[in-house]
C-alpha cells in the first residue's frame, strides 16, 4: 500500500476541519519509502500546533480541570490524582510553540491545586516528571526568555466548588508565576515523607490521606529519574534539602550493592530494596522500569558539569557497556541495530517503544562529550526504531518487538523475515520516544530527513489515532485502522509528542538542544525543559 500525495498536503487543512467534526480514522496509511513534495518546515510546525490547539480545545471543553480526556466520549479520567495532569503537562508545550492564551489558561489552574488532596495513591515518579517537572519548567520559562506569555493582568474564573460565593478573581502576571515555584515547593513537601525510610531510598507509591506508602520495592527508573527535578528546584528555591534528599537516594544507583546486580559496568538490575538499598535482581536495559535513570546520568551532566562529573563517568560506563553486550542484530536484517534486555549475562533479544528514547541519549551524550562514536551508535538505534515503524501497516511502531529467531509466532515469519523483529505488543499509547529521538538526530546532523521521519510519523499518528474530540491510542499498529481505540489521551501526549514533533521543525532559540553540546536547557524525561545551572 502506498500514501498518496494528497495525504500529505491534505495535512494543511486536515486539522483546522477537525477542531469542530469527529475524524474519520480509515483509509490508506501505509508510507512507502518514496519521498513526495510535501509541506514546508514552516507549514510543518504550523499544521503540529493546530494538532495541539484542537487536543487542548477537547481536553479544556470535555474534561478540565481532571487529568486526561476520553475523546470518543467526550468525559474525563483522572489517573494522576485528579489535579489536572494534561493542563500542567501541556505547559511548556504551550509556551515554546507561543500559545498564550493556553498559557494563560494552564496558569489560572495551578494556583488553585491542593497537592495535599488526593483520593488515589501518589507515584512519586509519576508525579515529579508529569507535575513537578511542568511546573518549574514553566517557572524558568515565564522568569526567563517567555515572561511576555503570562497576561499582566487578567480576570479569570475561580474554582467554585472551592468558592462558591464569587466566581471571578483578579491574577496578575506575578502572582501566577510565582505560584509555579510556590505549588512546586507545595507538590515537594508533600512527597517528601516518601524519602523516610531506613535507606533514604523512597517509597514510590504513597499515600497522602494517612502518610503511608506501599511497602514494596522500589525500582531503577522510579528512583533514578528524580534528581534533576528536585535539584533544580533546589536552585531556584534555596532549600537544598530538596536536592540532598535525592541524591541519598541516588547514591545507592551509583555504586550498587551487591556486585551481582551489575552484570556489566555501569549497568544494574531493577527491582531495589527499600529498607537497606540493595539491588534484588540483576536484570535490565533501556526500556521501562529503568530506562530514564541512564537517561538522567549524562543529562545531570549537561545541568551543572562542575557537580555532577561522577554521573556522567557512570553514563559513559553504561553507554561503553551497552556497545559492547547489548547492541544486537536480527538475523534476517544484519543492517539494523537494536539494544537488547539482559537478566544477568543472559541476553534477551526484546525492546519496546519506550527504549526508543536510547538512540536520542546516546546522540546527546556524544555532543556533550564531543564523541562521534556515541553520535553514531545512536544515529544507528534511530534508525532500528525507524524501521520498527515503516513496517507496520499504520506506519507506527509497536508498544513492544522482539527479534529471537527461536520464539517467532507462526503468524509472523514472513513479518520477521523481511523486518527483522516481530511484534509481541501491537498496541500504540501516544508514546513520544521515537519522534524524540528523530528530534535528537537532526540536531546533531542538520540532514532532513529526520525531519521527514518526523513527518512521516506525525502524519501517520495523528491520521490513524484521531477520533471524536482528540487523539487516543489504538489496540493494533498492524492493521490498517489501527484495531480499535483505547478512549484516553495521555498527558504526555501534550508534554512530549507534540513538543519533539513542533521543535524538529522549529526556528533556533536557546532552549533547542545544541549541536556543539553547549546547553543553556535540559529536558527532563517528560520533555520540560529546564535552564541548566548558572544559565
Amino acid at each position: 500500500m502506498v500514501r498518496i500525495k494528497s495525504l500529505i498536503l491534505a495535512a494543511l487543512s486536515y486539522f483546522s476541519s477537525a477542531l469542530s467534526l469527529p475524524g474519520d480514522t480509515s483509509g490508506d496509511l501505509n508510507v512507502s519509502k518514496k519521498r513526495y513534495d510535501s509541506p514546508s518546515i514552516d507549514e510543518r510546525a504550523q499544521v503540529v500546533v493546530d494538532a495541539f490547539r484542537m487536543s487542548w480545545e477537547g481536553y479544556y471543553k470535555y474534561a478540565f480541570p481532571h487529568d486526561e480526556l476520553r475523546p470518543i466520549t467526550n468525559t474525563a479520567r483522572d489517573s494522576r490524582n485528579g489535579w489536572g495532569a494534561s493542563a500542567v503537562d501541556a505547559l511548556s508545550t504551550a509556551l515554546v510553540m507561543g500559545q498564550k492564551d493556553i498559557v494563560n489558561q494552564i496558569l489560572d489552574h495551578i494556583p488553585n491545586i491542593d497537592y495535599t488532596t488526593t483520593s488515589t495513591d501518589v507515584s512519586l515518579f509519576e508525579t515529579t516528571i508529569r507535575y513537578l517537572g511542568g511546573m518549574i519548567s514553566g517557572y524558568d520559562f515565564l522568569t526567563g526568555p517567555l515572561d511576555d506569555l503570562a497576561d499582566k493582568v487578567r480576570l479569570a474564573p475561580l474554582d467554585c466548588s472551592r468558592n462558591p460565593e464569587k466566581s471571578l478573581t483578579l491574577h496578575t502576571q506575578k502572582e501566577n508565576v510565582d505560584a509555579l515555584l510556590a505549588q512546586s515547593k507545595n507538590l515537594a513537601n508533600a512527597l517528601s515523607y516518601g524519602f523516610e525510610t531506613p535507606s533514604g531510598i523512597p517509597y514510590n507509591l504513597l499515600n497522602f490521606a494517612n502518610r503511608s506508602y506501599i511497602d514494596e520495592p522500589n525500582g531503577l527508573a522510579t528512583v533514578g529519574t528524580l534528581i534533576l527535578e528536585w535539584k533544580r528546584l533546589a536552585d531556584l528555591s534555596g532549600n537544598q534539602t530538596y536536592a540532598s534528599i535525592v541524591e541519598k537516594a541516588e547514591s545507592y544507583l551509583l555504586r550498587p550493592m551487591p556486585a551481582s546486580s551489575e552484570p556489566w559496568p555501569g549497568l544494574l538490575g531493577f527491582r531495589i530494596n527499600v529498607t537497606n538499598g540493595e539491588f534484588l535482581d540483576a536484570r535490565g536495559g533501556w526500556g521501562g522500569g529503568t530506562d530514564s535513570f541512564y537517561e538522567y546520568l549524562i543529562k545531570m551532566f549537561v545541568y551543572d558539569p562542575e557537580h555532577y562529573s561522577e554521573y556522567r563517568d557512570r553514563w559513559i560506563l553504561a553507554a561503553d557497556s551497552s556497545i559492547a553486550h547489548l547492541a544486537s542484530h536480527p538475523e534476517p536484517r544484519p543492517d539494523i541495530t537494536f539494544l537488547a534486555s539482559y537478566d544477568g549475562q543472559n541476553i534477551i533479544q526484546s525492546s519496546s517503544h519506550l527504549a526508543c528514547f536510547d538512540g536520542g541519549n546516546f546522540i546527546l551524550g556524544g555532543l556533550v562529550l564531543k564523541n562521534q562514536t556515541y553520535i553514531n551508535f545512536g544515529l544507528e538505534l534511530v534508525n532500528g526504531c525507524h524501521e520498527t515503524y515503516t513496517a507496520t501497516a499504520t506506519q507506527i511502531g509497536p508498544e513492544a518487538f522482539r527479534w529471537d529467531p527461536s520464539r517467532v509466532p507462526p503468524e509472523q515469519v514472513e513479518f520477521f523475515q523481511k523486518n527483522g523483529f516481530y511484534i509481541s505488543a501491537s498496541d500504540y499509547i501516544l508514546r513520544p520516544e521515537t519522534i524524540e529521538s528523530y528530534y535528537y538526530a537532526y540536531r546533531a546532523t542538520s540532514d532532513p530527513k529526520y525531519q521527514d521521519w518526523a513527518w512521516d510519523a506525525f502524519v501517520a499518528i495523528t491520521s490513524t489515532t484521531k477520533i471524536g474530540s482528540a487523539y487516543c491510542g489504538i489496540g493494533n499498529v498492524n492493521t490498517p485502522d489501527g484495531g480499535g481505540f483505547y478512549d484516553y489521551m495521555e498527558s504526555f501526549w501534550f508534554a512530549e509528542v507534540l513538543k519533539y514533533s513542533y521543535l524538529i521543525f522549529a526556528e533556533e532559540n536557546d532552549w533547542q538542544v545544541a549541536k556543539d553540546g553547549v546547553n543553556k536547557w535540559v529536558f527532563n524525561t517528560e520533555a520540560h525543559p529546564f535552564k541548566v545551572a548558572g544559565s
